[in-house]
């Protein structure tokens, strides 16, 4: 039975308000830039002079395969919120995963700094429900580096198949094997960072937190949740979990098909393994702090099809569809995900508060096990006390 002196949580009063980044005026101003720069582009596209033969390809795209694109990008949407689930409460909901999740891409489409906007909302609203912010932050550090898992993997695979000659299309090794070694530097990086991480969060926490000053005790969270994020990545790898293994190859391979079917729209589509080697290595445009990534991921994306041998045009029509389905889809669902979400957490927060903090032990037999409460937020938005149990698999 739970300790009766052991309190959970309490939901903070400034928890309860929408974080400054997805603000009502943030968002409307980054709404209104987007639309802007689409009003640029569009005018671009239509009045200067040299792109007749860009004007002809837009103007004959094939509907069916724009729409198909539209179906991938919703399918990829359904694999970002089975990895969301699964990595931060397998008890939510599939209705609340679904709000939550849109609403993620939704703000990722209008909010810069790759996809932060969008982790910021998910963590508002989980904060909403009782999460505490050192297990939401360890969390969100896993997440970012398992959604970028499937991307890696495929620079290394693709990468190596291509310079080995085992796939066809591209035979230069500065533009097949360099990336795959580059990916492969990345993830050896990224383990030993997580590594160093925990280890001086530890020396810094054993000077005494008591008599810390803000900064070290801003240092030590940050190198904790880095440290503890990498180590929750790794441990969720190892478990094998069918769903999240699916939604992360889902999240990225409908993606990747958005742009084959926007090629197909408008012609001939350049081979698969050209294609995702291409769009893997130029979606590290989206890194640029620009709404939805664009113009970033845009210019990405054309000059390294360009590298391998896609004709500008073709690739600059194929993008330009493309981009407007990676942002406009997302951008509405997430909005109207968004304003049901908001009802959710007014109406029904006991949904989010399942989610409240637990405890995790490694059981000999069982493997990972949850030992926590099954919570139920108030009307004032704490979280009461309730039976323990335990659940295995988390």
């Amino acid at each position: 039975m739970r300790d009766p002196t052991q309190t959970l949580p309490q939901v903070e009063r400034g928890d309860l308000d929408v974080p400054e980044q997805l603000s009502r005026r943030r968002l409307r101003s980054r709404v209104l830039f987007a639309v802007a720069v689409v009003v640029v582009v569009v005018l671009a596209v239509v009045l200067l002079p040299g792109l007749g033969e860009l004007r002809g390809r837009l103007d004959h795209a094939n509907p069916w395969w724009l729409a198909l694109g539209v179906v991938f990008k919703l399918l990829s949407g359904l694999g970002y919120v089975a990895v969301f689930r699964t990595v931060f409460c397998r008890r939510m909901s599939w209705p609340v995963s679904l709000q939550i999740g849109y609403s993620e891409l939704g703000a990722n489409a209008v909010v810069p700094t790759g996809g932060a906007g969008g982790l910021a909302l998910g963590a508002w609203a989980l904060k909403r429900g009782g999460m505490d912010g050192r297990e939401i932050a360890r969390r969100t550090v896993a997440f970012f580096l398992l959604t970028s898992v499937p991307n890696v993997l495929g620079v290394i695979i693709l990468g190596t198949c291509l310079a080995t000659g085992l796939i066809g299309g591209e035979s230069n090794l500065l533009l097949t094997l360099l990336p795959a070694m580059i990916a492969v530097v990345a993830v050896a990086l990224t383990l030993l960072a997580g590594r160093i991480a925990r280890n001086q969060s530890d020396r810094l926490a054993a000077r005494g937190e008591g008599q810390a000053s803000r900064r070290r005790l801003a240092a030590v969270k940050t190198l904790r949740a880095l440290g503890d994020g990498v180590h929750e990545a790794l441990a969720l790898l190892r478990e094998g979990n069918v769903l999240l293994i699916l939604g992360l190859i889902a999240y990225l391979v409908f993606d990747v098909m958005i742009l084959w079917a926007t090629f197909r729209a408008l012609g001939p589509a350049p081979p698969l393994a050209i294609l995702w080697i291409a769009y893997l290595i130029g979606e590290l445009g989206g890194l640029i702090p620009v709404p939805g990534g664009i113009g970033g991921v845009d210019a990405g994306l054309v000059g390294t099809l360009a590298l391998y041998n896609v004709s500008l045009t073709s690739a600059a029509g194929a993008v330009l569809a493309y981009r407007a389905i990676a942002l406009w889809v997302p951008a509405v669902v997430g909005g109207v995900a968004f304003l049901a979400l908001r009802r959710t957490l007014r109406d029904e927060a006991q949904r989010i508060s399942v989610c409240a903090p637990q405890t995790e032990l490694e059981v000999i037999g069982l493997g990972r096990v949850v030992i926590g409460d099954s919570a139920v937020a108030d009307g004032a938005g704490s979280v009461p006390a309730a039976a323990a149990e335990a659940q295995s698999g988390g």
